[in-house]
């Protein structure tokens, strides 16, 4: 059967342990994910946060490696039938499917140390995700930011200012601590707009190579 990219340039995929039928993660593909899921043998996704084509496991190495290929008879879901090594969640779970809500509460609990495979920047982003979903019963700073904008974006420019008045006046030490204030408060802006830090380091290697004056001068054309 022949999928429609015209028609639906992304997929939803549903990650299917080839053994057990336990579903472990739903994501999307496009036609590129596609074929180079097909030619690899190991699960590739278009990622809508990053805006681009990732393979599973690339910083993990918690890869998928794919034992069939089902397609729906609509043609527009795909379920893969994988052999998962390690684990498939970004949290450090098994299962993305680790909240219960009609128990309401977490069924999962974490098997491996995300902080060491993803690095705190990105970790950290995606908890300031779980605190935007998470209910509004559940008070946090986090929380408070999301909710409120102008405080959000009060509390960066506030940050911004702390670490320039560091960097003239103060030890490495309150710099250091001040730089993390001011990530942190970044990377929860970021979160109200889910914009996933990864885009951010895309931009970054997108300048290497280029001066600055060129790329503020391809800002204005």
């Amino acid at each position: 059967m022949q999928l429609d990219w015209q028609k639906n340039p992304l997929i939803p995929v549903i990650a299917q342990d080839a053994e057990t039928n336990e579903v472990l993660m739903l994501a999307y593909m496009n036609e590129e994910a596609y074929n180079l899921t097909l030619e690899t043998g190991f699960a590739h996704y278009f990622s809508r946060s990053k805006q681009r084509i990732w393979k599973k496991g690339e910083s993990s190495n918690h890869t998928q490696e794919i034992k069939d290929i089902l397609i729906d008879c609509d043609a527009d879901t795909i379920i893969l039938k994988i052999k998962q090594n390690g684990v498939a969640c970004h949290t450090g779970r098994k299962s993305c499917f680790f909240t219960s809500a009609v128990q309401e509460k977490i069924i999962l609990e974490k098997e491996v140390n995300t902080d060491a495979i993803y690095g705190v920047v990105d970790t950290l982003y995606h908890t300031i995700l779980e605190r935007k979903n998470a209910d509004d019963s559940q008070k946090s700073w986090t929380k408070k930011l999301l909710n409120d904008k102008e405080l959000m974006l009060s509390k960066i420019r506030e940050e911004a200012n702390e670490v320039c008045v560091a960097i003239n006046e103060e030890s490495d030490e309150q710099v250091i601590y001040e730089s993390a204030d001011l990530l942190y408060h970044t990377l929860v802006g970021l979160g109200y707009r889910e914009i996933s830090p990864d885009r951010v380091k895309q931009e970054l290697a997108r300048r290497f190579g280029m001066s600055g004056i060129e790329e503020k001068e391809n800002r204005k054309k």
